[in-house]
């Protein structure tokens, strides 16, 4: 491996249920070929401390650090704070509007983590009027994006990371119904992501999405949620390279069922 490479293991999406053997079949030996692993939010089937145990249970068990956002899922049995803590007590670094900065390959590795939220695209996007449901929509949908913007502008590394559920731009949704778009993300964590800059943004949620896209402002993205990847996670290098930092996905490997 060149001197540098930061090894990203990668997956939302994964909806752990009351028992984790697969997954921790899935994840054997993943200390060997990556560095962390990021996880990009539904990391429970519904949000219930029971399964957030017996996904601590085997992420606790990696040899590497592991880091993650909440996703929709989690927040279902409406005890994230729960969910969360388990994930900590576990050894998993739970971000919300927060940063982690992990030494990696000899380098500062800062991930930056919200869950993010929907509200939709520029041309087609929800808007503050009407209802005080729709406001408040849209007011949680600006309140989720500052928050994403707080954990990248809060944190210093070489190479940094932002780890979302919803997604921050169309391409990576393409294959989802468009009626759904509003609700799979919005282009104010987007907006986010350029303001306060990035090398990667890592997103899950859209199960029918693609895997890659792009921000305005030219910051690769990547959908890692497991139906898309269809196998157990992406794996990712990042690379020192003249301008910034080079993303490569050398995944490979056996394909998992979506």
């Amino acid at each position: 491996m060149p001197d540098g490479v930061i090894r990203i293991a990668a997956v939302g999406d994964i909806h752990v249920g009351r028992g984790g053997g697969a997954l921790a079949a899935e994840l054997a030996g993943l200390a060997d070929r990556a560095d962390v692993l990021l996880l990009a939010g539904d990391l429970t089937d519904r949000g219930r401390p029971s399964e957030a145990r017996a996904l601590a249970s085997v992420l606790g068990g990696l040899a590497l650090p592991v880091v993650a956002v909440l996703g929709n899922h989690d927040h279902d049995a409406g005890r994230p704070d729960e969910v969360r803590a388990i994930l900590e007590d576990g050894g998993v670094a739970v971000l919300e509007g927060e940063g982690v900065v992990l030494p990696v390959a000899g380098r500062r590795l800062a991930v930056g983590g919200a869950k993010g939220f929907g509200g939709g695209f520029r041309g087609a996007c929800a808007a503050d009027f009407g209802e005080p449901e729709m406001k408040d929509f849209v007011r949680h949908g600006r309140e989720a994006a500052a928050a994403a913007g707080r954990a990248l502008a809060g944190i210093d590394g070489d190479a940094r990371v932002a780890l979302l559920h919803y997604a921050p731009v169309e391409d990576t949704l393409r294959g989802e119904p468009p009626a759904l778009f509003p609700f799979l993300g919005s282009h104010l964590l987007a907006d986010a992501v350029d303001a306060a800059g990035a090398d990667v943004v890592l997103h899950g949620h859209a199960h029918l999405g693609a895997p890659a896209g792009v921000t305005p402002g030219g910051v690769p993205v990547r959908n890692v949620a497991r139906a898309v990847l269809r196998r157990p996670y992406a794996l990712l290098h990042l690379a020192p390279a003249a301008a910034g930092w080079a993303l490569t996905d050398v995944s490979g490997g056996a394909r998992a069922a979506p």
